[in-house]
């Protein structure tokens, strides 16, 4: 028999990393709610944006919990006290609803957003002019005074065709924004350490996945420059196309699409940030 979770509750804020399915009732393409997404898990598609579980649900099950969290949709009641993932796909920092948080002490917050502000927005000029109204440095600014997280999106299979000179080599204007973006994320988490007292703010998603992409063979991945799917864009959100059969090998891939990991690799970033002691 099972014992309590190490937690009493665990809530999930952030973009399609880690969307468990709250797109699938919205009026959006940005979902993953068809085959081959899912087809590790085990009900299948659920509208996670990769072949099985991501970070979100490895640290859940690490930290005791009975079951994944559950989306925002599909939780009533009491459940509710245990914890709700909000993430919707296609989020982003700077465009998105308000909303009002009040949260229960000694709670798990997960905060991931930011990819979406860089890779479909900053990125790409000719459909925004936020590249052109700020440099690197100042759009890192803006972003961090709503603070999030951010992981490396550079060395994406997306980007490596799209923006790379070989197809292989990471997009360093691209990282370096982000390594910006990340450095003064670190200084606010510092700050937040320092004036709450009751809080911790911890774990740096982008220096574990930046381990990864840097040196994949350790952590037993042997493919980290091209997806496991066929996939491409869909008005701005890039997903596996459907009913298709995806690679064999699935464990060894870093990327499941052109953007979103594969379980194998939430695998390794669920546990790495489960382990860490602070924000590094």
């Amino acid at each position: 028999m099972r014992g309590s979770p190490q937690v009493p509750c665990y809530f999930i804020f952030g973009d399609s990393l880690v969307d468990n399915g709250n797109n699938n009732r919205l009026s959006s393409l940005a979902k993953a709610n068809y085959l081959p997404n899912g087809i590790d898990f085990p009900n299948g598609p659920t509208g996670r944006f990769s072949n099985g579980k991501t970070t979100v649900d490895v640290i859940a099950q690490l930290l005791g919990f009975d079951n994944y969290i559950p989306p925002y949709w599909m939780a009533s009641g009491r459940q509710i006290l245990g914890g709700v993932n909000y993430a919707s796909a296609a989020t982003g920092i700077r465009d998105r609803p308000d909303s009002n948080c009040h949260g229960i002490s000694k709670c798990i917050y997960s905060i991931g957003l930011g990819s979406n502000d860089y890779l479909n927005n900053y990125f790409m000029s000719l459909y925004y002019s936020s590249s052109t109204q700020y440099t690197p440095e100042q759009f890192a600014d803006v972003l961090i005074q709503e603070y999030t997280q951010q992981l490396q999106i550079g060395c994406s299979p997306n980007e490596l065709d799209q923006n790379s000179p070989n197809g292989r080599t990471c997009v360093k204007r691209i990282n370096a924004a982000n390594r910006m973006f990340n450095d003064k994320l670190k200084g606010l988490v510092d700050q937040f350490n320092n004036t709450n007292s009751d809080a911790k703010f911890y774990i740096n998603a982008y220096g574990i996945f930046q381990d990864i992409t840097s040196n994949p063979s350790t952590s037993g991945l042997k493919v980290a420059n091209a997806g496991c799917c066929e996939a491409g864009r869909k008005n701005g959100q890039i997903t596996c196309f459907p009913a298709q059969t995806p690679c064999p090998n699935r464990k060894e891939y870093l990327f499941w699409d052109v953007f979103h990991p594969t379980e194998a690799a939430y695998m390794i970033v669920g546990r790495r940030a489960y382990s860490a002691q602070v924000f590094r």
